[in-house]
């Protein structure tokens, strides 16, 4: 099914929750609506859902306005972080639940549901435990149920609320790689709201990056984070240095350094900042007048096939922090309150103002 929404507003109060949001998402896909807490990202995707009605706008379900559409009638799946399964209930009855309660010309038939139930279970790979309650499972158990629960009803769309943001690290991990082999074996149309940065480049086919209410940039994981259209974005997915300064005639001039920035010849006087990824800095010895930025090292957390290095501005006192690799660090022998040099190799400037 394809979703498009088009121009959504929504306040609460005196809080604009979405400020004139337009988006449509690939049939088919997985789509991560990601952000800071706040955004606006879980009311777009109630309102999705039809469990928020907008102030103005429309929500457009294969071309067609759902926007005056009962919940029930969008043939939607919701996913929420906190399971809400029915304690009292088994695994099994949880999962045949939304079959057994459908009007009674539609209700599947008890044989019916069995095979059913039966297949989901084994889709999360928990057919094992369809006789236990909600009680005796790990938390990642129980937010696998809820999925398959979820798919029960055969849902032309999925919509995952923070789907694993109550759990701990390493089941979160697991459980959305197992998320995202199930979506290329059903193919059913998903959107999933998350404000972990790592969970959505690793899980999406498409990313769309919110900010206060508005939509900051949509595109595949590799092109927003590599090509990042805003500073907002730029620094909200991963770590990333800043060397605010000065553009002049394509030169951004930071502190005592000078560093090239040809889009932006014609800028004179403007004020622009530098944003720089830890793993794009180049790190080596110093030596008088080499290019680069002399930095101090101040610290070193070496494990692993990476080193991080805090590093210290010789001229502006700012830190920088660089991850080279193990082998170079190694082949360097640094040691701690070091001179060195450190040099962008890759970089994106964004200008700001100009005086």
């Amino acid at each position: 099914m394809s979703i498009e929404v088009r121009n959504i507003q929504k306040r609460f109060g005196g809080f604009i929750a979405l400020d004139d949001v337009s988006l449509q998402f690939p049939d088919g896909k997985l789509t991560a609506l990601l952000g800071p807490s706040g955004c606006g990202k879980t009311t777009l995707l109630r309102i999705i859902a039809g469990l928020e009605h907008p102030d103005s706008g429309d929500i457009l379900l294969d071309n067609e306005s759902a926007t005056e559409r009962h919940v029930r009638e969008r043939q939607v799946g919701f996913v929420f972080q906190h399971y809400a399964l029915f304690k009292h209930m088994s695994v099994f009855e949880n999962i045949a639940f939304g079959l057994r309660v459908k009007p009674r010309k539609g209700r599947p038939t008890d044989a019916a549901i069995k095979e059913k139930v039966t297949r989901l279970l084994e889709l999360v790979q928990l057919d094992w435990i369809a006789d236990r309650k909600p009680s005796a499972l790990s938390g990642g158990q129980r937010q696998r149920i809820a999925l398959a629960r979820a798919l029960a009803v055969e849902p032309r769309v999925l919509l995952l609320d923070e789907p694993f943001g109550a759990l701990d690290a390493k089941v979160r991990k697991e459980l959305r790689r197992w998320l995202r082999r199930l979506h290329d074996e059903l193919q059913v149309t998903s959107i999933f709201v998350t404000h972990d940065q790592e969970e959505a480049l690793e899980v999406a086919d498409e990313i769309v990056v919110m900010n206060q209410g508005k939509v900051e940039q949509t595109g595949a994981p590799a092109q927003v984070y590599n090509q990042p259209a805003t500073p907002f974005v730029y620094g909200f997915l991963g770590h990333v240095n800043l060397f605010h300064g000065r553009i002049r005639d394509g030169l951004l001039e930071t502190g005592d350094t000078v560093l090239e920035a040809p889009a932006h010849r014609d800028a004179n006087a403007a004020h622009g900042t530098a944003y720089v990824r830890p793993h794009d800095i180049e790190i080596d010895r110093y030596t008088p007048d080499a290019p680069g930025i002399v930095v101090q090292l101040e610290h070193v957390h070496a494990i692993g096939p990476l080193a991080q290095l805090e590093l210290k501005r010789a001229d502006t006192s700012e830190r920088i922090e660089a991850v080279i690799s193990a082998e170079r660090f190694s082949q360097l022998g640094l040691k701690g309150n070091e001179t060195l040099i450190a040099r962008p190799r890759q970089m994106h400037i964004f200008a700001e103002q100009t005086v």
